[in-house]
């Protein structure tokens, strides 16, 4: 949205654009609950997971998580941007994340030199560098194994790194055969989303548009028939309100109404109705 368009009502950014500022984004007590728990871990080390269904919010928190742990002194915090890719590509980004130069063809020595480089930060840091992946349910086995035993040695008794997974109900299921159990297992916090109520979403909406400088962009009666017609999805709701806000910018209307919501969302007519309509 061009800078015309923000200053029409008053705007700091896009309230409903994927790329607001995390300050913008809107932590339920759950998210809170899980970030401090997160925080926590990251000193002894092991796996957390954050899961639900597209558009509850899982990119969300793990985008608060990330500012959160980056904000504390002598965290490091790696996101892995490829969780698709195959163990040569993985390792390849583990040591650009890392800042190590690794071979993906000597997995051992790679390995090798990525341990050694997080128990120098624990060493000096006392606290156990941070790996967050999105979208985990499309990493490989291999990978998955790999990072498994990869962050810890000593049969498993000295944890050398910090793993937050965040996936839909695949990964959850992928979790319970055989090959991932292990894995599975491992997971010391969890954060399970759901569907939001419609009093959550409002929170949230109404949240975003403080945040972005308009709290009376909209009117309380769309506000409200906005998150019934999200159905519990944060996604649904932003992408609603977003295109709201771009055919009222279109119109230069000054205050987003439900007459607004009606006129862009309501179903057309059948033909017959149009006819009928042109008869009478």
């Amino acid at each position: 949205m061009n800078k015309k368009l923000l200053s029409l009502y008053g705007l700091k950014w896009n309230p409903f654009a994927p790329d607001v500022p995390v300050e913008a984004l809107h932590p339920t007590p759950r998210i809170e609950s899980f970030c401090w728990r997160v925080e926590q871990l990251a000193g002894e080390g092991g796996f957390a997971l954050v899961t639900g269904d597209p558009g509850t919010g899982k990119s969300v928190t793990l985008r608060i998580l990330a500012e959160r742990l980056s904000a504390q002194r002598d965290v490091k915090v790696g996101v892995l941007t490829r969780p698709q890719a195959g163990l040569a590509d993985f390792y390849r980004e583990m040591g650009d994340l890392f800042g190590v130069e690794l071979h993906p063809h000597n997995r051992w020595g790679g390995s090798k030199v990525l341990r050694d480089r997080w128990q120098t930060h624990i060493d000096a840091a006392l606290s156990r560098p941070v790996l967050i992946v999105d979208e985990a349910q499309e990493m490989l086995l291999p990978v998955l194994a790999e990072l498994r035993l990869l962050s810890s040695t000593r049969l498993d008794s000295h944890i050398l790194l910090t793993v937050v997974l965040a996936g839909d109900g695949r990964l959850v299921e992928r979790f319970r055969s055989d090959e991932l159990l292990p894995l599975g297992s491992r997971m010391r916090v969890r954060l399970a989303l759901e569907r939001a109520s419609a009093e959550e979403l409002q929170e949230c909406l109404k949240h975003a548009l403080a945040k972005a400088g308009a709290a009376k962009l909209m009117t309380p009666e769309l506000v409200a028939t906005l998150c019934d017609h999200a159905q519990g999805n944060h996604r649904a709701l932003m992408n609603m309100a977003g295109e709201l806000l771009a055919v009222a910018a279109q119109r230069e209307a000054r205050q987003i109404d439900e007459k607004l919501f009606l006129e862009t969302f309501a179903p057309p007519a059948p033909p017959g109705a149009k006819a009928a309509g042109r008869r009478r």
